[in-house]
């Protein structure tokens, strides 16, 4: 009993944290509880003239194809991943490796692959949310200017008294266009498409490196793990091509998500390592009393010379 209360109050508490992580990124996502820092600009300023690419549903990686892969691929490899290597320790009766069966009450019990694939797959998810989060904050925050923000922001700038391209407008109301157009064309810093795609694939590459472990493999690997990387670092580049984002903006996500993939990975799951095996136990439990091995001295010949010459004085 001492060892279920524990585990059940850190299951709630972790529910809670899950739960409040999807409301805040919802916040942020979805109302207007958080206001975009209005950014000022540049008459004429170049680097936000570029042409409108559209809204995001005409971009050639839509949102909704970004989303579905990166919540639907790490999925469903992760299932397969840990079904499969249950499957093969139960098999071979590799049962030093297979994580215990845990007790959580009188009559229920918690299987080794259900363990490890729920805790994989929360992590994954929180870590999702958490990305989220923290993209929208930076825009939120930055308020940096789309390469198109001129575009869709339309100033007059000949109210605005734009006689050079030098001064700088920092009304809030200097723009005409569509103040959805405008608001949208704030919230650039970082990109949050090179951040989802990013994470996701360092956390999926990550897995499958440390989980995959037949023969045969050796080169399958890494080609499928670049593979995953090359598509995100598209996603990014797809990005700055149709004027959507700045190289800045897609760089900055992508040390977001790679921050919080690499976070999650080696200090909340040990690189997706079960339970250590009984000889690593025995082995780190009795390092301490190990024997210390004696090593016998060994006489140095000038000792015994000056030992020698300092008897015959005496």
């Amino acid at each position: 009993m001492s060892f279920q209360f524990p585990l059940t109050i850190m299951l709630y508490f972790q529910m809670v944290i899950m739960a409040g992580t999807v409301m805040l990124a919802y916040y942020f996502e979805y109302t207007d509880t958080f206001t975009v820092n209005v950014q000022g600009f540049f008459c004429y300023d170049s680097s936000y003239t570029k042409p409108y690419p559209g809204p995001d549903e005409s971009s050639d990686i839509p949102p909704v194809l970004l989303l579905s892969l990166v919540t639907g691929v790490p999925v469903l490899v992760i299932i397969v991943g840990e079904t499969v290597v249950f499957c093969l320790q139960v098999a071979t009766r590799d049962f030093e490796n297979q994580e215990k069966t845990l007790l959580t009450g009188d009559c229920c019990y918690i299987n080794p692959l259900v363990r490890r694939t729920v805790r994989f797959l929360g992590i994954y998810t929180f870590g999702l949310f958490a990305t989220d989060i923290f993209v929208n904050a930076g825009q939120v925050v930055t308020g940096n200017l789309a390469p198109h923000f001129l575009t869709v922001c339309k100033p007059n700038y000949t109210a605005l008294g734009c006689q050079q391209f030098t001064q700088f407008i920092t009304d809030a109301n200097a723009c005409t266009g569509n103040p959805d157009l405008v608001i949208k064309a704030r919230r650039t810093f970082p990109s949050k498409d090179a951040a989802l795609s990013v994470y996701a694939a360092l956390y999926l590459a990550i897995y499958i490196t440390s989980t995959i472990k037949a023969k045969g493999t050796r080169l399958a690997k890494p080609v499928l793990c670049l593979c995953l990387m090359c598509l995100a670092f598209l996603t990014g580049i797809n990005r700055v091509a149709e004027y959507r984002n700045h190289w800045s903006d897609v760089i900055a996500g992508f040390l977001i998500g790679i921050s919080i993939a690499v976070f999650l990975v080696v200090c909340v799951v040990n690189n997706f390592k079960g339970r250590r095996t009984e000889h690593e136990h025995w082995t780190t439990d009795n390092f301490g009393q190990m024997p210390m091995i004696s090593i016998p001295r060994v006489e140095n010949p000038l000792e015994k010379n000056h030992l020698t010459a300092f008897a015959e004085v005496t």
